[in-house]
């Protein structure tokens, strides 16, 4: 059973971490792992060229002796599918196809694992699935990318975004107003706190001063009094 894995060299961060999978990766020759990204589904109109976009990931560079991919056609999942593209000869080659003829042609690049395919004049009948199939030694794993290209007569009308962009605009507004009224509402009753604390602060004080005052006048009465009173 092949794995999805790094290779020894470029690949694996830890063999402590890789575990049993590391060892039995060693014993089979350090299999690497390998994904295929594609674009799925795909929709174009009919009339126009499409590009139909494959790229891989491996470990390893791709060595065009050993390298090999294709593409391949299949009406439904149901049908037998129809290969109208492979790397021979180190490069690729369109093969015979009566259904695609010279409307297809490889326009990817192979030093970027990039095999796409661009398909000019695009029929109804192109509607389908899109197999690419790409193998890159010493990965074990064989990579394979599925493409259902849907066609259409007309691409639906834009969309009008100006109502969603006045609405955003609103609700944006708001918030500000909001975020502004409740700084505005901290601002005042911060202040207002201050205010009543500088007062209870004046109160006490005043208190104070009154108390001080009345102790030095009932002082002064006392020494004031004439000595013939007592």
């Amino acid at each position: 059973m092949p794995f999805k894995s790094q290779s020894l060299s470029k690949c694996w961060t830890s063999a402590a971490n890789l575990g049993y999978i590391g060892l039995i990766l060693v014993l089979a020759g350090g299999a690497s792992g390998m994904e295929v990204l594609v674009t799925n589904p795909l929709t174009a109109l009919n009339g126009t060229t499409v590009k139909i976009s494959c790229v891989f990931t491996s470990c390893y560079k791709v060595d065009n002796s050993k390298f090999a991919m294709n593409w391949s056609y299949q009406e439904t999942a149901n049908d037998t599918r129809e290969m109208f593209m492979e790397f021979q000869k180190k490069k690729m080659q369109p093969l015979n196809s009566d259904k695609f003829g010279d409307r297809v042609m490889f326009t990817g690049n192979l030093d970027k694992n990039d095999v796409s395919i661009t398909l000019a004049d695009v029929q109804i009948s192109d509607e389908g699935l899109y197999h690419c199939w790409v193998r890159n030694p010493p990965d074990r794993v064989l990579g394979l990318g599925t493409i259902k290209l849907i066609v259409v007569t007309e691409l639906p009308p834009p969309r009008d975004t100006t109502i969603a962009v006045a609405i955003g605009a609103s609700v944006g507004g708001i918030l500000a107003l909001l975020i502004l009224s409740m700084v505005v509402v901290k601002c005042v009753r911060r202040h207002r706190k201050q205010e009543l604390i500088s007062d209870e602060q004046k109160m006490e004080e005043e208190g104070k001063l009154d108390a001080e005052g009345g102790g030095e006048e009932g002082t002064k009465n006392v020494y004031s009094l004439p000595e013939d009173v007592y």
